[in-house]
C-alpha cells in the first residue's frame, strides 16, 4: 500500500451534520485515523436526512441517508455518552492518544462537559483542537447556532444568486458548511505542522460566517473597492461579458469568452464580425458597459443552430464554452468517468453490497488518497477502537 499524506494522525471527531464531518472525511482520505464519537442511540442528524437512504436486501431503507453518506467515509463510529462520567472518562483517553479534536458545538457548549479548549489545553498541550460555529467564538452573534441556509443569506452569496428580478437564491448545496470544512481543514494541516515543528497545539476558531464571507472573492472585493452594491446577473459574470448561459435551437450552453482575443474569434466564427471592431463591443470594458445590447445579439444569433453544432464550432477556434449538464449527463460523461469521480464502496447489508460516493479530487503523485472504510453504522467500530486506540477490546463506555 503507498504511504499517504497523514499516516499515523489520529482525530477525534465529534462533529455532526455537514461542516466537521466534511473537513474530517478529507483528513481521512488523506490517511488519518478517524474516530467519530457519536450519541448514542441517535448518531449524527444526517443519517436520518431522507430519503434517499441505502436500500437493503430486503428492499427497505437501512436507516443511513445519501446525506450521511456524503462526508463520513474513512471514519469509525464509537457511540459515546458524554454526559455520563463514563463516557466523560473515555474521551479523556481516546484524547491522550489523539493528535486533533473537531468539535461543532455551539459557542460553549462542550464547557458543560469538561470539554471545551480551555479546559483540555493544559492537560493535552499538543492537541489541535478546532471548533466549528455559525458565527465564531466571539463577537455579539457567538451564541447562536448556525445553518448553512441563513449563512448564506447573512453572509451576502444570495444577495449575487439568482436572475436580476427574481428572488435571491441560495446555491443548490451546502456550500457555506463545505467552504467551511475546506477552511478548516486548511488550518488544521497548518497547526499539525507547527505542533510537529514546535511540540505546541493550538486552538482554531472558525465560522461558518467568516468562511462565507471570504468566499465572496472577487464579488466581495468588487464592493470593498467601489462600495456599491452589486445587482444579481442571473448566469451573467460582474467583470466579464459575454460570460453566462445562452439559449441555443435545442438546449441551453455556456459562452465563457474571457479577453478581447477569444470574443473576435467568436464573432468570426458566429458571423458577428462586425462587432470584433466596434467600440461599443471590441474590448471587455466597452463589453460590461454595453452588456445588455451585446447579450441581446448574441442571443439572437445562438437560437439559429443546435448546441452540438455551436459547441464543435467554438471548440475548434479556442473559444471557452459548454453544455448545462444535469447530473445524469455529469456521471456518463467519458471524461468524468476517466477521471474516477464516481466512487464504488463495498457497503454489507445493501442490495448491491456497495455504495456509490463522489471521489476525492486530489491526485497526489508519492502519497495518493485511500477509501479504507465505507460510512460506518452507528458504534460499528467500538471493538477495534478501543483496541487500536487503548489497547482494550472492552466494549462499555468505562474502564
Amino acid at each position: 500500500m503507498n504511504p499517504m499524506s497523514l499516516d499515523g494522525v489520529k482525530v477525534l471527531d465529534l462533529s455532526r451534520i455537514l461542516a466537521g464531518p466534511t473537513a474530517t472525511q478529507l483528513l481521512g482520505d488523506l490517511g488519518a485515523d478517524i474516530v467519530k464519537v457519536e450519541r448514542p442511540g441517535e448518531g449524527d442528524d444526517t443519517r436520518h436526512w431522507g430519503p434517499p437512504y441505502v436500500t437493503g436486501k430486503d428492499g427497505q431503507p437501512t436507516g443511513e441517508s445519501a446525506y450521511y453518506l456524503c462526508a463520513n467515509r474513512n471514519k469509525r463510529s464509537i457511540a459515546i455518552d458524554i454526559a455520563a462520567p463514563e463516557g466523560f472518562t473515555l474521551v479523556l483517553r481516546l484524547l491522550e492518544r489523539a493528535d486533533i479534536l473537531v468539535e461543532n458545538y455551539k459557542v460553549g457548549g462542550l464547557a458543560k462537559y469538561g470539554l471545551a479548549y480551555a479546559q483540555l489545553k493544559e492537560r493535552f498541550p499538543r492537541l489541535v483542537y478546532c471548533s466549528i460555529t455559525g458565527f465564531g467564538q466571539t463577537g455579539p452573534n457567538a451564541h447562536r447556532a448556525g445553518y448553512d441556509f441563513l449563512i448564506q443569506g447573512m453572509g451576502g452569496i444570495m444577495s449575487l444568486t439568482g436572475e436580476p428580478d427574481g428572488d435571491p437564491m441560495k446555491v443548490g448545496v451546502g456550500i457555506a458548511d463545505v467552504m467551511t470544512g475546506m477552511f478548516a481543514t486548511v488550518g488544521i494541516l497548518a497547526a499539525l505542522r507547527h505542533r510537529d515543528a514546535t511540540g505546541v497545539g493550538q486552538h482554531i476558531d472558525i465560522s461558518l460566517l467568516d468562511a462565507q464571507i471570504a468566499w465572496l472573492v472577487n464579488a466581495g472585493t468588487n464592493y470593498l473597492m467601489s462600495r456599491k452594491k452589486p445587482s444579481r446577473l442571473g448566469n451573467g459574470h460582474p467583470n466579464i461579458v459575454p460570460y453566462q448561459v445562452f439559449d441555443t435551437a435545442d438546449s441551453p450552453m455556456i459562452l465563457a469568452v474571457g479577453n478581447d482575443g477569444q470574443f473576435r474569434r467568436f464573432c468570426d466564427s458566429t458571423g458577428l464580425r462586425e462587432l470584433a471592431s466596434d467600440p461599443l463591443y471590441a474590448t471587455n470594458l466597452a463589453r460590461v458597459e454595453n452588456r445588455e445590447r451585446l447579450c441581446e445579439l448574441i442571443a439572437r444569433c445562438l437560437r439559429s443552430r443546435r448546441r452540438a453544432e455551436w459547441l464543435a464550432k467554438f471548440e475548434g477556434v479556442g473559444v471557452p464554452c459548454g453544455p448545462v449538464n444535469d447530473l445524469e449527463q455529469v456521471f456518463a460523461d467519458p471524461h468524468v468517468q476517466a477521471r474516477g469521480a464516481e466512487l464504488t464502496l463495498a457497503y454489507p447489508g445493501s442490495a448491491t453490497g456497495s455504495v456509490s460516493l463522489l471521489a476525492n479530487p486530489l491526485k497526489l503523485s508519492e502519497t495518493p488518497v485511500s477509501y479504507r472504510h465505507a460510512p460506518p453504522k452507528l458504534d460499528e467500530h467500538r471493538e477495534d477502537v478501543l483496541a487500536d486506540w487503548l489497547g482494550s477490546a472492552n466494549r462499555s463506555n468505562s474502564e
